[in-house]
């Protein structure tokens, strides 16, 4: 049996039509498992403690979210995301996850988010003395405006959203972060809506392998773990196979 290339934090109970938006459409995540389960080891998600989740969001914005019955999907997201950050500082690792984060602030959220999963992973490896400094490629179609406005203000985070309007500069820009980052843990913030065939229109299937490759490099070259989670992506047909090309990438496989 060949070797699984990443470990995958994911939850049946991602499966769930939490609500009607896009990123809860049926069929995505069975989208996805279908063509990287033989390849993956899967890793079941926990929730995040009240704690992790209290320390990036304010009291009343999770009272919001827990009056609109998605508390526990949302705290089971967020968790994946502090799994697939820890474990992501010995192997590569990939957070499955639902409901996406980035566009959650402290206090509000938008764009089919809840809470922040990036912020609170890594916030609680912060607090917690796992890493000093931190790193988040955002690589989705969206701007991660949650992410920024929690974490831009912390001195141990590095924040980039590339915003090329080609592929090719696109890539470029992400090489050229990726060249001189120098930190103790990187996350990708992984939508795949800027796919050719998604609403972006911009990315083939193997930009997602040459952004997972680069970003593999500059962990092994400072000495980083690595890791992404999912945010957006929303053509079933294809968010499996640009999936499996990231975590290609990240593996070096």
């Amino acid at each position: 049996m060949s070797k699984k290339l990443v470990a995958v934090i994911f939850h049946k109970d991602f499966y769930q039509v939490y609500t009607s938006d896009p990123a809860a459409a049926s069929g995505r995540m069975e989208a996805i498992i279908a063509v990287i389960d033989p390849r993956v080891r899967i890793v079941n998600a926990e929730p995040a403690s009240a704690s992790d989740i209290a320390a990036v969001h304010s009291s009343d914005h999770i009272d919001r979210v827990r009056h609109g019955g998605l508390y526990a999907i949302s705290a089971l997201a967020a968790g994946g995301a502090i799994q697939a950050a820890q474990l992501g500082l010995v192997e590569p690792t990939f957070g499955l996850i639902r409901p996406p984060g980035h566009h959650a602030s402290a206090d509000s959220s938008w764009g089919f988010c809840y809470f922040n999963n990036m912020a609170i992973a890594m916030e609680a490896l912060k607090r917690t003395g796992k890493i000093k400094s931190a790193y988040v490629l955002d690589i989705d179609l969206h701007y991660g405006d949650g992410t920024v406005n929690i974490l831009e203000k912390k001195d141990y985070v590095t924040i980039y959203n590339p915003e090329g309007r080609d592929r090719e500069t696109f890539l470029k820009q992400v090489a050229g972060e990726m060249e001189k980052c120098a930190v103790d843990l990187i996350g990708i913030s992984a939508g795949f809506d800027n796919h050719l065939d998604d609403w972006g229109g911009l990315l083939r299937t193997e930009d997602y392998r040459e952004i997972g490759r680069m970003v593999r490099e500059a962990a092994q070259r400072c000495k980083a773990g690595y890791f992404g989670i999912l945010e957006g992506g929303y053509n079933h047909t294809v968010l499996g196979h640009n999936v499996m090309a990231l975590l290609e990438g990240l593996s070096g496989q």
